[in-house]
């Protein structure tokens, strides 16, 4: 059975400064390289791959670099796994969000929500997160690691869980992981949330 695991990048200048970043390619900061070195140093000791699936956005490829290096693995670019298209909310900060009256601020209320001037909506996300999934192998011995960024995990947990519409209200920690044992779309599937690095403290704060 192919073993996935599902990364959110490590700190970006974004999250430092509490911008939604979207499809901006912003970068990581110094403490997101040096997290995302030692996340990888950690998860090569505990666990191996032999793909490594990334969104093409700055902020995951700078993330799977020192992946990349340990396993000696390409990195395959991805459009598929890139974060959501926010339109005309792209590079706002979160405090500027709360006079925009036309944005959804409910969480769980963004299945049909397309932002304006070129937003996805979650449900757009799904459909081209699907045919991914689609492809994925299922039998065999494959281990593939995909970094990708906080919103289509939430979609990415949704359908490996088998709940969509419905979808997580939470969204996973920067350089957080998740693991499991795929069975192929349409199954429900155990998620085991990894932490390494500064990953872990993050979790213990919450």
């Amino acid at each position: 059975m192919t073993t996935l695991y599902f990364m959110r990048h490590a700190q970006s200048e974004a999250n430092l400064g509490d911008i939604l970043a979207s499809q901006i390619d912003f970068p990581l900061t110094a403490q997101g390289h040096n997290d995302a070195k030692a996340i990888a140093a950690e998860f090569y000791q505990q666990h191996k791959i032999n793909q490594l699936i990334v969104s093409p956005l700055s902020r995951a490829q700078q993330t799977a670099a020192p992946f990349a290096e340990l396993f000696s693995l390409p990195i395959k670019d991805e459009s598929r796994v890139i974060e959501q298209a926010l339109g005309k909310y792209a590079g706002k900060t979160y405090a500027d969000l709360d006079d925009e009256p036309n944005y959804c601020h409910d969480r769980s209320a963004r299945w049909d929500w397309k932002p304006e001037e070129g937003g996805e909506s979650y449900s757009m996300i799904v459909d081209r997160l699907q045919p991914f999934f689609a492809a994925l192998p299922v039998d065999g011995d494959d281990a593939i690691l995909v970094i990708t960024h906080a919103v289509t995990m939430r979609m990415i947990k949704a359908i490996l869980a088998n709940i969509l519409p419905n979808y997580p209200y939470d969204i996973a920690y920067n350089g957080e992981v998740w693991k499991v044992e795929f069975k192929g779309v349409g199954q429900v599937h155990e998620i085991t949330s990894l932490f390494f690095g500064n990953s872990k403290m993050q979790a213990s704060r919450a």
